[in-house]
């Protein structure tokens, strides 16, 4: 008697050697008889003739280089009730604006917003006091928008106070492109005597708002890549901080949820973004330094909150994985599923989307 996997495979079999005109198997058709990508390859049958063209199969792939390659660095990601995309971006080396944001009907097409007449636009257009003055220098924007509707804008950008190194700060708007205004005067974390603090993103469970960061400590470093591959390593740790209902005012004391192991992170451990999945807190990071090669898209998974975290066995992009260069700087929209990341680009960092699985704890990449 054949069980339902020969008889699955018979109907496969039949529908591909069939003259008449069967129509096209989608993946989602495949997976509801049981049979993966993997096995139809295997099995030999030609993959060709299953259909990829469908849109919710498209997204669950590696999209190209989006806004035709733009420089893009750092980006993050939102969906507003709308069900519009937008994402926001470190601002373009030469440029004047501060914080580049871009937007989707789709999470495939995107666009650069413009103003009026063309130019780009500025979604941070004023810079608070506390900011050095000078060439912009604003990093890893994040965007989150609280209970009373109000969107939040985190940035990294040089501190006055000590113009070598970064401190972040938080802005508001009424919308989501805003244009945003910085809140306060001073910055939300600014650890100088450790560096600095920078790449802040936004996590919230059942109403309790935490905001994590990196503190940068490889801009103290002792020099080699990213200025913290030679030893004595400085600690460069991932912090997590609990914040009030507004996303800005401080809550508690802040905990490390993890840090650089030395030479084989080359001093570095960056861009965090919290998720949760089922019980399992996932704290994806990207290690090592963006401008050699050696940058990766990694993630560390815990039962609680604080820690400890125990890093996956292998990241989850590296360079040479699907053509990649670089990859790193991710970040995962609240649904936990919709990830941006950057990655080299014909001598900058271009922005591309896909979608995360999650089973167990162990993250994948839909193919």
């Amino acid at each position: 008697m054949l069980n339902c996997f020969g008889v699955c495979i018979l109907l496969l079999a039949t529908c591909l050697a069939s003259p008449t005109p069967w129509p096209k198997l989608s993946l989602d058709d495949i997976t509801a008889l049981s049979l993966s990508r993997r096995f139809v390859e295997r099995a030999g049958f030609p993959v060709a003739s299953l259909s990829r063209s469908d849109d919710h199969i498209a997204k669950r792939s590696i999209a190209g280089a989006s806004i035709g390659g733009a420089n893009f660095a750092d980006p993050s990601v939102i969906q507003t009730s709308d069900g519009k995309w937008y994402a926001f971006a470190t601002r373009t080396i030469g440029s004047a604006i501060h914080i580049q944001a871009a937007q989707s009907s789709d999470l495939e097409t995107w666009t650069l917003v413009v103003n009026e007449d063309g130019s780009q636009y500025d979604a941070l257009p004023s810079m608070p006091a506390w900011v050095a003055s000078g060439p912009s220098t604003t990093w890893a924007p994040d965007v989150v928008q609280v209970t009373d509707g109000t969107f939040v804008m985190y940035y990294s950008a040089l501190a006055a106070s000590s113009p070598t190194h970064h401190c972040i700060g938080a802005a508001t708007a009424n919308n989501v492109l805003g244009p945003y205004t910085p809140a306060g005067t001073e910055a939300m974390f600014c650890p100088l005597e450790q560096g600095g603090a920078i790449d802040a993103s936004s996590f919230d469970e059942n109403g309790q708002r935490y905001v994590v960061y990196k503190v940068d400590g490889n801009s103290i470093g002792h020099g080699g890549a990213c200025n913290n591959a030679i030893a004595p390593f400085v600690s460069t740790p991932v912090i997590l901080q609990h914040v009030a209902a507004d996303g800005i005012a401080i809550n508690g004391a802040a905990t490390t949820l993890l840090d650089n192991v030395g030479a084989s992170d080359q001093g570095v451990v960056e861009a965090p973004a919290l998720m949760k999945s089922g019980s399992t807190y996932i704290l994806f990071f990207s290690s090592n330094c963006f401008a050699d090669g050696h940058y990766t898209l990694s993630y560390a998974t815990s039962t609680s909150i604080t820690g400890p975290y125990v890093r996956a066995a292998r990241p989850l992009l590296q360079t040479g994985d699907r053509g990649f260069d670089s990859p790193g700087g991710a970040d995962v929209a609240v649904d936990g599923q919709h990830m941006v990341l950057h990655a080299a680009y014909k001598g900058g960092r271009a922005m591309y989307q896909t979608v995360i699985n999650v089973v167990e704890g162990v993250v994948s990449v839909w193919e």
